[in-house]
């Protein structure tokens, strides 16, 4: 195997693959990435247990200015061998494949020589059968993940929490994560091509698949398996393990019945959170208080250690009844990035009763539940 091409176009795929190499792995060869060589182009792979990544890079890609001499394949330690490619001082390099699966790397006057394994011991990624697929934009998918995904829950102890809940069933597809502290969940209208189907993907995954997918008109295949999805563009494959298990029916956590309704602009009630979250990260209990009555709405920030703050936020409706209630400003945070530049209401019931946040945007499925802090 040898080919010759820009080291620039190169590094970008081997970055995506790289988002699925471990350091940390029992299966020593999934330290490394495979590289296949054919008169097509060049195939890299990266896998670990829950994801594994394929990019190409065709010979037709004219900033990659592919030249081959001879095809083949071989597996290189990724993590020093991206530390070589970053750092060669021409902008092309030739990759060659010598006796004992040693590798030739060159450009200019710098020649590396490092070892490599045979690309035959590397797993072989799931075959997926086609018939059940979808198809969403690229922009549509990155988005729906950004509004769930960060609601997803950090810990092992509840594994199914730790996946974003994906139903595809009558031309809509919901998305839905929870930590049992917040939820985030989205509904969009969708072609459907696929088969209904009730899946869990990691969050993990998710996270890394929205990194790699950097062309946003791309148009991103979906296709589920038994204990697999793969999202597919025209130059990657992106596996992800599924999670198994029975996720908790969320709809019966939203309620429909409320006591108290502000709405707010994002921006502005943005702003107002991230100030008095300064000095409630400096107190032992990271919490605000929100006073709600008649004539004005009041936000309270306070650390025994550095002072407090008060705000008088601007709002433009507000009914129902008076209520004080405590709550994380950190997932009013995340919350209100999901939503962006608009306008949303914040229904309650009671202090101690989780409160929902919706879009004033109609035709938008879009909403959040917080679970309040008893400070009594």
């Amino acid at each position: 195997m040898k080919v010759t091409l820009n080291r620039a176009s190169f590094m970008q795929e081997l970055q995506t693959v790289q988002r699925a190499i471990s350091s940390k792995t029992t299966i020593p060869i999934l330290t490394g990435v495979k590289i296949t060589l054919t008169q097509e182009g060049l195939t890299l792979t990266g896998s670990n247990a829950d994801i594994s990544i394929e990019t190409f890079l065709s010979v037709e890609n004219e900033k990659a200015n592919m030249q081959i001499e001879s095809t083949g394949s071989i597996v290189l330690q990724a993590r020093f061998f991206s530390e070589i490619i970053r750092r060669l001082p021409e902008e092309t390099f030739t990759l060659e494949v010598l006796e004992n699966k040693q590798v030739a790397i060159t450009s200019g006057k710098a020649n590396f020589i490092v070892n490599g394994l045979d690309a035959d011991n590397y797993p072989h990624l799931p075959v997926v059968e086609s018939h059940n697929q979808m198809k969403l934009p690229v922009h549509v998918l990155t988005k729906l993940i950004n509004e769930t995904v960060f609601a997803v829950s950090q810990h092992e102890s509840r594994p199914i929490l730790t996946g974003v809940h994906f139903i595809l069933s009558d031309h809509s597809l919901l998305a839905v994560a929870t930590d049992s502290h917040r939820l985030s969940q989205r509904v969009i209208p969708v072609e459907q091509t696929a088969d209904h189907f009730d899946i869990v993907i990691p969050g993990k995954s998710l996270i890394e698949l929205s990194r790699s997918l950097t062309n946003e008109e791309e148009i991103v295949e979906i296709s589920i398996m038994e204990n697999q999805v793969l999202f597919k563009t025209e130059t990657m494959y992106f596996y992800s393990r599924l999670l198994e298990g029975n996720y908790p029916d969320t709809n019966r956590l939203i309620p429909s019945s409320f006591n108290t309704e502000v709405e707010f602009s994002v921006p502005s009630f943005l702003a107002a959170i991230e100030r008095a979250s300064l000095l409630s990260h400096e107190g032992r209990n990271n919490i605000v208080r929100l006073s709600i009555r008649p004539d004005a709405v009041v936000l309270y920030g306070n650390s025994p250690e550095i002072g407090k703050v008060e705000e008088s936020l601007s709002y433009t409706a507000s009914s129902g009844d008076p209520l004080e209630i405590s709550f994380n400003p950190d997932y009013m945070k995340a919350a209100l990035r999901a939503f962006g530049d608009m306008s949303i209401k914040v229904k309650f019931i009671s202090a101690i009763r989780p409160f929902t946040l919706e879009t004033t945007e109609d035709g938008v499925q879009f909403i959040q539940l917080i679970t309040p802090v008893r400070t009594n």
